[in-house]
C-alpha cells in the first residue's frame, strides 16, 4: 500500500492560506481499496499536515493496512519547504515507523523502527537537497487553488530511500473543468529489476469549481497493481 501511496503523488504548489480537510476514496481495478484523508493548514508562512491511508472494501477484508504520517515546515514563495516528517505503518499487525528532519533543505534520516539495514540501491540523503516528503507533496497536490493555477511544475521527492520526480504537461480547460496530465518518474534508489519493470507512471488530475476555487475531484494513475483512482468524497 505504501508503494500505491507513492504512485499517487502528482504535485501542485499553490497557496491559498486556509485550513483544509480532504477525504478521497481509493479504487484499484475498479475495486474499493480504501480511503485517503489529508488535514492541513498554512498559518504565518508555516504549514502543518497530517494524513492517513486506510485499507477498506475488498482489500480491507483481505488485509488490514494503515499508513499515518505528519509533516511540517515553511512556505517560501510558492514552495513548501519541509522541516520534519514522520510516518507509521501497520500491515496486518506488523508496525514500522520512520522520521526525517531537514537541515538547510537537506533531508536527514533520523530513525527507522525496527532498524533497517542499508541497501546498496539506497539514495544518499545528502544529495537530496530541495526535495519534499510524500505527505507534503500530497497536501500541495490536493489543495483547492484559484482558477488559472491548476497543474504544477516538476518537483523532486525523497522518501528516505528513493528519489522520484513528478512532471506536468499543460492544463486542458473545457466547460469549467481542468484536466492535467503528468508523469511520476522513478529516478534512483530502485533495484535494476524495479527499474526494468517500470520507470514512468502516467496520471491525470481533474479539477472542478468549488465556489471561487478549483478543486481536485479525481486522480487516475497506473500502478503496479493496475489502474487506480482517487475520488473526492
Amino acid at each position: 500500500m505504501l508503494k500505491i501511496l507513492a504512485l499517487l503523488t502528482p504535485l501542485l504548489l499553490a497557496l491559498p492560506a486556509q485550513a483544509e480537510t480532504a477525504l478521497y476514496g481509493l479504487t484499484i481495478r475498479g475495486v474499493s481499496a480504501g480511503t485517503l484523508q489529508i488535514n492541513g493548514e498554512v498559518t504565518n508562512n508555516r504549514y502543518a499536515v497530517s494524513g492517513s491511508l486506510q485499507s477498506g472494501g475488498l482489500v480491507g477484508i483481505l488485509r488490514s493496512i494503515r499508513y499515518d504520517a505528519s509533516s511540517q515546515g515553511r512556505v517560501v514563495g510558492d514552495r513548501f519547504v519541509p522541516s520534519a516528517y514522520s510516518e507509521r505503518s501497520d500491515n496486518n499487525g506488523r508496525t514500522r515507523s520512520a522520521t526525517m528532519e531537514y537541515r538547510s533543505g537537506v533531508p536527514q534520516v533520523k530513525a527507522y523502527d525496527p532498524p533497517r539495514k542499508p541497501d546498496e540501491d539506497d539514495v544518499n540523503p545528502a544529495t537530496q537537497g530541495g526535495t519534499v516528503d510524500t505527505l507534503t507533496a500530497l497536501y500541495a497536490a490536493l489543495r483547492d487553488v484559484p482558477a488559472g493555477q491548476e497543474c504544477g511544475r516538476s518537483l523532486r521527492l525523497f522518501d528516505g530511500r528513493r528519489a522520484t520526480e513528478v512532471a506536468f504537461s499543460q492544463p486542458r480547460r473545457q466547460n469549467g473543468t481542468t484536466t492535467c496530465n503528468g508523469e511520476f518518474r522513478r529516478i534512483a534508489g530502485y533495484s535494476e529489476k524495479e527499474m526494468a519493470e517500470k520507470r514512468v507512471f502516467p496520471f491525470t488530475m481533474t479539477y472542478k469549481p468549488a465556489g471561487k476555487m478549483m478543486r481536485v475531484t479525481e486522480i487516475r494513475t497506473d500502478t503496479l497493481y493496475g489502474a487506480a483512482r482517487l475520488t473526492r468524497r
